[in-house]
């Protein structure tokens, strides 16, 4: 090969592997350094960069000056203008690639080096193994071939130099059977005496058996010397009687042992039975001592017959090979190459490999044959990944180094370049998120303001005189209004979660209240259905927690709200448990039924009826089971005693676990993957069966986890579903403020201490009527059925009725479920007939008997009067308010509280006689909130713009609250409360200062109005900026009496007069 050809090659291989490093060389360089190469005339064709006197070089140093000099053009004066990197005019450019070279070379150097390593390593491995079960398979051969020469003279001792003989067929094979230890490669020895034919006749007499030939087993043909078996192993007592000198290869050996008057073998052959590959090895057996120089006719002449032993070789050395270790890593193979041209295999596979193997000679101590053992490894070498990774890793780490300094500098500048591009982007992105804030605020308030006018000019026209029809037709439009406002709430709810800008509040809250309140929202629908619907919280669950009451009431209510509307039948059932108790009893649990799972443990059953309405449910954590577990560790403490037993529950934080089980449709197994994604349905069909928009799962669940908790379920269809989340809160304390101020009303106290009898025959659903009564006070004892209620009654005995002294019974609450044959409906009439065996002044007054029932038709309630059940019926869900109302009403006890649960009298003594200023610019919401709040006794004024509301709430002024829009034009409510609240400010520093007379200012000392926000958006952040510029509250729109309430009940003081 040329030099010029051999400088080509570099080149190009210089070019592939810059380009191979990440390394940009152009195309047109790699075509001038190839045309430097090939070119023997004075420069490039097309405006060359060769000079003069470059072109009378050639060869290498041509090569080096043309690269490593400096391209010119013509007279080498002008240099020529580049579009890529300076490749080729800086010495460390230049020397990264001579290193790149210099590292492809070592690493291929370093693989041969590592790869000849192994391969040595591997022969001396494979060198070793051989050599080993060589030499292993030769000293038990020698063994062998020892004591079977030691046989031979015991025989020619024994048997030849006694008579008569010391040996017989049955001590010859009982010697060879215990001492065949000795002869581990053997299979079997036998004895073949020598038998001329002129003793054959006498032969044959002797043993009673003819002399017969090998192969055949036919009577041996005349010969002139006869070889036959008289004594033999066990092993191959076939072989008696057979004639050795019959067969050509055993007839050899015969000839050559008695003439040399050692061991020979035969050639490999097929044994007889086995059909193994063996060889045979024989001695002569001498009837005289001959000395160690005796010739070959005077050891025939002196023979006296053979010993023989047969080798099978292919069972003996598997056998020996299965001993060692590694015997399936290398293929052996055993040869005898008696005739080296043509090799006889003795053991092992025909082998096709190609590959060299290794030979072992062996020495079996018969001088004439040659036998050796060729071993090579069973599979092919395998890749040589060290030396491959070691030397890639040298090339690529050297490759790496070189880049690595080379293109520091353009990184720097490129990472200079993407940061100004970040703060570009980061820009960007800010203002998008503020626009995509305000685009939420501004639509939020656009489409709720119109609702607003709808929702609030249908109240008012509800409040007039209308007929029935007009008055369904203005509930369903309202009720549909509702409906879209709860729509566009999730929607807005999701873009706030999508964008990360949804928080949380946290103030305390009473979690039983919103339960109940939650409850109220859905028992229409419920008793409508005729379903089962309840709440329980477990007394460790602290009084009062902190949070997000809003955000867990929309969790509870999307949850309920789904279990009603998918089930029609069994029950609703919501409990609430501290986690760590919860979880603790599951793992209980689940390690005893490890233990001891039996067909009837009932505690690990999977499946259980025993639930709140007697329906299978798909969850068992809320059996009875579980749920008797859970109340088995202290009894029910009321509401306003702090539980402090546990570790969880005397640290501020609290985590609750949720569970909303119902007894449903269930949800498809196709659909429960996607339970929690967006506007998603179990059932997207146009024609399917429950509407909604599939989205309360998925914010519910980004609640939950913004609450630091999980949502789970579980669902089997047409059982039912068992929805689970926890949440982390804080504990609140229970003498504040603030929660006086969110939880102004507390439960009556006026049952506590009394008693009342529960009967019930399902577990669950009478502790959640004990729950309630508890949470009243009142002492309760729960029984199965009413004969079990008689039992804490008067029991007449011989005609006379007497009473327990310890028993003073307040009220028996009945289920409806709990009417038993013939039991049910009679016992009122017992009550009733013991009353009349008694003395009016001993008698103790009998407890009332109130009806517990989910829904009662016509039928049920005349049966219910004629009974006595109605001296008071409580319709179920059952809530700790309506409760104590209905007790109140059936044991005649005043009702003297006065609260937000009296609706519009209750707001009506805050708002009677008050002067509330309402600024807004659209008139038809001016028109609904002055309407809703003149409903309620309110003088109220309207201005429509913030410049107006300025000029009227300068002090001194007559107003007691303003209720003021925020997004209005010229100025909105911010900067309108901004100005007020400066005005206020000036006019206190004046009073305070005495700059002017209190008179003037009506002898307030100190002026501030309340400003409530009446906003039509749900951001967050428009929250916050009310309060930033001095508002005292908002309100959402559209208005609600609740909502109202909460909002003027902390700056207005109720009127005496209405009050009372």
């Amino acid at each position: 090969m040329s030099s010029t050809v051999r400088f080509g090659i570099i080149t190009k291989l210089s070019a592939y592997l810059y380009r191979a490093c990440g390394l940009w060389l152009p195309d047109n360089m790699t075509c001038t350094l190839e045309a430097q190469v090939l070119t023997q005339g004075s420069g490039f064709h097309d405006g060359g960069a060769v000079t003069k006197n470059i072109h009378h070089t050639s060869g290498l140093r041509r090569l080096a000056v043309k690269w490593w000099g400096q391209p010119t053009v013509g007279n080498g004066k002008k240099k020529i203008p580049s579009k890529w990197p300076k490749l080729g005019r800086t010495w460390h450019t230049k020397l990264f690639i001579l290193w790149v070279l210099g590292a492809a070379m070592l690493s291929m150097h370093t693989f041969y080096s590592m790869n000849n390593d192994i391969v040595e390593r591997r022969k001396e491995t494979l060198a070793s193994m051989c050599d080993e079960r060589a030499r292993m398979l030769q000293d038990q051969f020698d063994v062998s071939m020892n004591h079977v020469h030691a046989l031979a003279i015991l025989v020619s001792t024994f048997h030849h130099r006694k008579n008569p003989s010391a040996i017989d067929q049955k001590t010859f094979a009982e010697y060879t059977a215990r001492t065949a230890f000795e002869r581990p490669l053997l299979s079997g020895v036998a004895y073949a005496q020598k038998v001329l034919h002129s003793e054959r006749e006498q032969f044959e007499r002797q043993q009673g058996w003819k002399i017969k030939m090998m192969k055949t087993k036919e009577p041996s043909p005349i010969q002139d010397e006869y070889a036959p078996a008289i004594f033999s192993q066990e092993t191959i007592f076939y072989i008696e009687s057979l004639d050795m000198m019959s067969g050509e290869e055993d007839r050899e050996n015969i000839l050559r042992a008695r003439a040399t008057g050692k061991g020979v073998l035969t050639s490999p052959f097929r044994l007889l039975e086995s059909n193994h590959l063996g060889v045979v090895l024989t001695f002569a057996v001498y009837n005289t001592d001959l000395p160690s120089d005796a010739t070959p006719e005077e050891r025939i002449q002196a023979t006296a017959g053979y010993l023989g032993g047969a080798f099978d070789v292919e069972s003996l050395v598997e056998n020996l090979l299965r001993q060692l270790a590694g015997n399936q890593a290398i293929v052996v193979n055993v040869y005898d190459i008696t005739n080296s041209s043509n090799p006889l295999i003795m053991y092992g596979p025909q082998v096709a490999d190609n590959s060299t193997p290794h030979v072992s000679s062996l020495d079996f101590g018969d001088p004439f044959r040659r036998h050796v053992m060729h071993c090579r490894f069973n599979e092919n070498p395998a890749t040589p990944w060290s030396a491959i990774t070691t030397s890639v890793g040298i090339f690529v780490i050297a490759a790496l180094v070189g880049h690595i300094i080379h293109a520091a500098k353009n990184r720097i500048a490129k990472v200079e370049e993407d940061f100004r591009k970040m703060e570009e982007l980061k820009k960007q992105a800010e203002a998008a998120d503020i626009a995509k804030s305000q685009f939420l605020a501004t639509v939020s308030h656009e489409i709720r303001t119109p609702m607003n006018g709808v929702l609030g000019m249908l109240q008012m026209l509800m409040d007039t005189d209308l007929d029935a029809t007009q008055q369904d037709y203005a509930r369903t439009a309202q009720a549909s209004g509702k409906a879209l406002i709860t729509l566009i709430n999730e929607v807005l709810d999701q873009a706030k979660i999508e964008s990360g800008r949804l928080e949380l509040e946290a103030v305390p809250f009473d979690l039983r209240s919103i339960l109940d309140d939650v409850l109220s929202l859905f028992s229409g629908k419920s008793r409508d259905k005729g379903i089962e619907l309840a709440v329980f919280v477990s007394h460790q669950v602290p009084d009062f927690l902190i949070g997000d009451p809003g955000r867990f009431r929309q969790i509870i209510t999307n949850l309920v709200g789904n279990s009603v509307k998918f089930t029609d039948r069994g029950h609703i059932y919501v409990s609430v448990h501290l986690a760590e108790k919860v979880k603790a009893l599951m793992e209980a649990n689940a390690k005893a039924c490890s233990k001891n799972l039996t067909e009837d443990d009932k505690h690990c059953s999977t499946t259980s009826c025993d639930s709140l309405s007697g329906f299978e449910a798909a969850d068992r954590r809320n059996s009875w089971e579980t749920f008797r577990l859970l109340l088995s560790d202290g009894t029910y403490q009321q509401p306003a005693v702090s539980v402090k037993s546990t570790c969880a529950e005397a640290s501020d934080t609290v985590n609750l676990i949720v569970s909303v089980e119902d007894t449903g449709v269930g949800i498809p197994l196709h659909a429960q993957g996607r339970v929690f994604t967006p506007f998603m349905q179990a059932d997207s069909s146009t024609s399917r069966t429950y509407g909604g928009t599939g989205i309360g799962l998925s914010i519910s669940r980004c609640l939950v986890e913004l609450m630091n908790g999980e949502m789970s379920f579980v669902s089997k269809p047409g059982v039912g579903s068992t929805f689970t989340f926890t949440a982390l809160l804080k504990r609140a304390d229970a003498i504040s403020q603030d929660i006086k101020r969110y939880h102004p009303e507390p439960l009556p106290t006026t049952f506590k201490g009394m008693r009342a009898v529960v009967v019930d025959g399902r577990p669950v659903r009478a502790e959640v009527t004990k729950y309630h009564l508890q949470r009243l006070g009142v002492q309760v004892e729960i029984v199965n059925d009413t004969k079990s209620a008689l039992a804490i009654l008067p029991a007449r005995q011989n005609g006379d009725v007497k009473f327990s002294a310890t028993l003073s019974t307040d009220m028996i609450i009945v289920d409806k479920d709990a009417w038993g044959p013939g039991t049910g409906l009679t016992f009122p009439n017992f009550l009733k007939d013991s009353r009349l065996g008694f003395n009016a002044q001993r008698s103790p007054v009998l407890p009332k008997i109130i009806l517990l029932a989910t829904c009662i038709n016509g039928t049920d309630s005349e049966s219910a009067k004629i009974a006595g059940f109605m001296e008071t019926v409580i319709m179920k869900p059952l809530r700790a308010s309506m409760v104590a109302a209905c007790l109140q009403q059936a044991l005649g006890i005043a009702n003297n509280r006065q609260g937000k649960g009296d609706g519009t009298r209750s707001l009506q003594s805050l708002l009677l006689g008050k002067n509330i200023l309402v600024v807004d610019d659209n008139r038809v919401n001016r028109r609904v909130a002055a309407g809703a709040l003149k409903k309620y006794g309110a003088n109220v004024e309207s201005a429509d713009s913030g410049k107006v509301a300025i000029a009227m709430l300068k002090p001194p002024h007559k107003f007691d609250a303003c209720f003021m829009d925020v997004q209005m034009p010229e100025m909105d409510g911010f900067e309108a409360t901004r100005q007020v609240r400066n005005l206020e400010c000036l006019v206190n520093e004046q009073i305070e200062s005495g700059g002017t007379s209190g008179e003037e200012y009506w002898n307030i000392d100190k002026w501030h109005v309340p400003i409530l926000a009446m906003t039509a958006d749900v951001i967050q952040a428009t929250h916050e900026e009310c309060l930033r510029c001095g508002m005292d509250g908002y309100v959402s729109k559209p208005f609600e009496e609740e909502q109202m309430y909460t909002a003027v009940a902390c700056f207005l003081k109720p009127d005496s007069t209405v009050t009372s």
